[in-house]
């Protein structure tokens, strides 16, 4: 794939200093890049680089200003940093054919399919499931029955989404996601054994959501598993059933949400942080790594530690808890000289 640093700055509204023309076929970090590459520059820690960097073009922002001769072409932009990240989007489907069904993929008859899709190989599509255009699924992966995936999605490699999830418009499941499988539920018996409950809901994905590689959304044990537009959750997260999670939140890897729980908007969870079950999140909480939330959190609070806390609480509290072998030395040296003041006395 290649593109001319004009074309490259009209994709991202930028102005061009130098050769319009010069050919782009590769996104490079600075400190590496060669001849051929497009790189940006957005941490000023790298701005030395720029000056001995061998890259053809380069996306800085609209305020930079050279204290040396450049050797490159700049493209000027607001934001540097989200502009190279149009680019990787652009330039990281390459390898995909547009509008190609492979000759592997079995599809059922009755699923309803855009012409403009891209199905690979060895991928399954079950009864009435509903694709619409620009629709990317790759290889070996298993769309169950009356699933419905919106507009411009991209379903990478062996991703299984169950039977009558909702996934909608530009969206990304990375390899390996399940979407929809079985909810954790069972329930006790008076011999120790546990019957299992039936999960007879699904789940609901909205726009522009992104979801890690190998991670798991349960379908609900009745009603929908929600998650709303903007969530982007890393790979490795487990989201059990009935859980709701609120617009734009972030899960960071191998955190885990436990079922019937609410998430609001504007979150921040951390990785390894565990959510218990049936609880209250409310908008804009940020959740430190590997808290443990055990209770229902008010907006706009930023928690640490297991049960979690108040996160400048936990950090004075930490400072006291270093310090407890200190403590320790110190209150039985003052031990051992009372003791020895006390046998004076009694002498």
């Amino acid at each position: 794939m290649k593109f001319t640093a004009q074309e490259i700055a009209e994709k991202v509204k930028g102005k061009i200093e130098g050769n319009p023309n010069v050919k782009l076929s590769l996104l490079s970090k600075i400190e590496i890049a060669k001849q051929g590459s497009i790189t940006f520059l957005s941490n000023p820690k790298y701005i030395p680089f720029i000056y001995k960097t061998k890259a053809s073009a380069i996306i800085v922002d609209n305020n930079f200003i050279p204290e040396n001769k450049l050797n490159t072409t700049l493209i000027r932009v607001k934001d540097p940093y989200t502009s190279f990240s149009k680019l990787l989007k652009i330039f990281s489907f390459e390898d995909i054919k547009p509008y190609e069904i492979n000759k592997s993929a079995q599809i059922n008859k009755t699923a309803k399919i855009s012409k403009q899709i891209f199905i690979g190989a060895l991928t399954i599509i079950e009864r009435d499931v509903i694709i619409e255009e620009s629709v990317v699924i790759k290889a070996q992966c298993f769309i169950g029955e009356n699933v419905k995936i919106g507009k411009n999605t991209i379903i990478q490699n062996g991703v299984k989404i169950l039977s009558n999830s909702i996934i909608g418009k530009n969206c990304i499941i990375n390899p390996g996601a399940v979407i929809g499988c079985d909810g954790f539920g069972f329930a006790p018996q008076d011999d120790g054994s546990y019957n299992k409950i039936p999960q007879t809901g699904n789940v609901i994905i909205g726009n522009n959501v992104e979801i890690g590689s190998n991670s798991t959304i349960d379908r609900a044990t009745m009603g929908s598993t929600i998650i709303n537009d903007g969530v982007k959750i890393d790979n490795l997260v487990q989201i059990a059933h009935n859980v709701e999670i609120g617009k734009h939140t972030v899960f960071a890897g191998q955190s885990g949400v436990s079922g019937s729980t609410k998430i609001g908007e504007y979150c921040v969870i951390g990785g390894q942080a565990g959510i218990a079950g049936h609880l209250k999140i409310g908008n804009n909480v940020k959740i430190q790594g590997q808290t443990g939330v055990l209770r229902n959190i008010p907006d706009n609070k930023q928690i640490q530690g297991t049960p979690a806390i108040d996160f400048n609480d936990y950090y004075r509290s930490y400072a006291y808890f270093k310090r407890l072998p200190d403590f320790d030395d110190r209150l039985k040296k003052m031990e051992k000289k009372w003791l020895l003041n006390l046998n004076f006395k009694k002498q």
